[in-house]
């Protein structure tokens, strides 16, 4: 009987525990579908698409071969380097320039290849500057094989983009803009273009990351991607998952593998609107000189933080100066945007509307401050030709000043002797070899420094290739030798 009782007992346990145990089971089951776990919540990730053939079905009709021929004259780069190497009177000159002198003369057809793509079914085509830049003829092949001679609507050598166009009664195939701004880091693309001639080529990969600076001009902000891309494949989109163009493939690295740059859309739209409304890019001017805040410095003027840019020089007349804002201020915002960086501020200022006035919020003298500027026409070829001596001086990556008292006060120094370094180009030759803003540079080369005058005679002597070195004081460290190569 107690046996029976213990087993009976034993069974009642057991249910027990084993109901429990379902119910555990029944509520984590709902939990989990309900989203109370992060885990659960979180979907598998799925590695690669199915098939990118659908989408190459869907854009590959608005994607096309760009073939222009370009006339050299002079012989080219070969023949440009011969020179006869007889004197006047040698009978053997008259043979010289009988096969070589004239072939200098002669024009040459050169030929290359490139990709676009259709916006406008009016024939409005994207590509890349360099694609049709100086072309005599355009030839663009649409998928259908069908030809068409384009020309060229506008172009902007700042960005590396060109806009074309076709004449043809047909309706063609157009593709859709996307906003590359929602582009993430690890996202599949596809590159779409005709490299080395071989045309409708398809490549997928991901974006490698964004807002890549590679030097090539003053707006460098480029969708970085390991999608194939090679010659042939400029001008061509970069297309999302969705069918749309995020970016426009422009430039690779010759040595690597498996990395392309391409111009991101949201940069490109407004230039491409402008190039098909008046055939030019205008582009918005305060005058200013500037450069990024080192830590240093940010410690130095009182910002909690690098975000700013640091204004090294205002051009008389220009509408900085006339707003009111200085040298070594620091600007903060723009239209009412935070500006971070020297490419933040370049980018804003260029798509300020030309002749309407904006707010600047720069930080002074610990206080932050707001002009009202007047936005005026950036004018390239008037930058190039106003460069004052300071900054052309400035190969070795630094600018420097003479030292002043206002100087003086700024820094807390007591120097007399010397210039003063007032800034230095991040990644410059400068950098590299340690110099800092505040550095006051007393000799170069075992000369005496006494001016800037005194610098840029003493740089301007030394060879390319030749070492520089300066002998510094720096505040707090005492005297220093920092040696770089021209």
């Amino acid at each position: 009987m107690n046996k029976d009782k213990c087993r009976c007992g034993l069974r009642k346990r057991y249910r027990a525990f084993f109901l429990l145990v379902g119910f555990l089971c029944f509520m984590s089951v709902h939990v989990f579908e309900a989203g109370g776990s992060v885990e659960a919540a979180t979907a598998p990730v799925r590695m690669v698409p199915e098939s990118f053939s659908q989408l190459a079905e869907m854009v590959g009709p608005a994607v096309v071969n760009i073939r222009t021929v370009k006339t050299i004259k002079g012989g080219g780069r070969v023949f440009r380097h011969f020179r006869s190497p007889f004197d006047k009177d040698d009978p053997m000159r008259d043979f010289f320039d009988k096969f070589f002198g004239q072939d200098q003369q002669r024009e040459f057809k050169q030929r290359s290849l490139g990709s676009g793509f259709v916006i406008d079914k009016a024939g409005f085509i994207v590509t890349n500057n360099h694609v049709v830049e100086g072309a005599d003829q355009i030839t663009v092949i649409f998928a259908d094989e069908k030809e068409y001679d384009a020309e060229v609507m506008g172009r902007d050598p700042n960005t590396d983009l060109a806009l074309i166009k076709v004449k043809t009664t047909s309706q063609l195939p157009v593709i859709t803009l996307g906003n590359s701004d929602k582009l993430k880091v690890g996202e599949w693309v596809v590159a779409i273009g005709s490299p080395f001639g071989l045309e409708r080529t398809v490549t997928a990969g991901i974006v490698s990351a964004k807002g890549r600076v590679i030097g090539s001009g003053p707006y460098d902000d480029f969708i970085q991607t390991d999608a194939s891309i090679n010659p042939g494949n400029s001008g061509g989109p970069l297309i999302n998952m969705k069918g749309e163009v995020v970016g426009i493939n422009t430039a690779i690295i010759a040595s690597g593998q498996g990395i392309g740059f391409a111009i991101p859309i949201n940069l490109a739209r407004g230039i491409i609107e402008q190039l098909k409304d008046s055939g030019k890019v205008t582009r918005g001017w305060l005058g200013i000189a500037i450069q990024d805040l080192s830590s240093e410095l940010a410690e130095y003027y009182g910002l909690k933080d690098r975000k700013g840019v640091l204004v090294t020089e205002v051009f008389p007349g220009d509408p900085a100066d006339q707003a009111g804002i200085k040298s070594q201020d620091i600007i903060l915002e723009v239209d009412g945007k935070p500006v971070e960086t020297t490419r933040d501020l370049t980018g804003l200022v260029a798509r300020l509307k030309v002749g309407e006035t904006n707010n600047i919020v720069v930080f002074r003298d610990g206080k932050e401050k707001t002009f009202r500027v007047l936005i005026a026409e950036r004018d390239d070829d008037k930058i190039a030709s106003r460069r004052t001596p300071k900054e052309s001086e400035d190969e070795l990556g630094i600018r420097v000043e003479n030292i002043t008292p206002e100087m003086k006060r700024q820094f807390n120094i007591s120097e007399a002797v010397g210039v003063i370094v007032s800034g230095v180009t991040p990644g410059g030759k400068g950098a590299q070899a340690g110099i800092m803003v505040g550095d006051i540079i007393k000799e170069v080369n075992r000369t005496s420094i006494k001016s800037v005058d005194d610098y840029r005679d003493t740089v301007n002597q030394v060879k390319a290739g030749d070492a520089v070195q300066m002998f510094i004081k720096r505040v707090n460290a005492g005297f220093l030798v920092i040696k770089l190569i021209k």
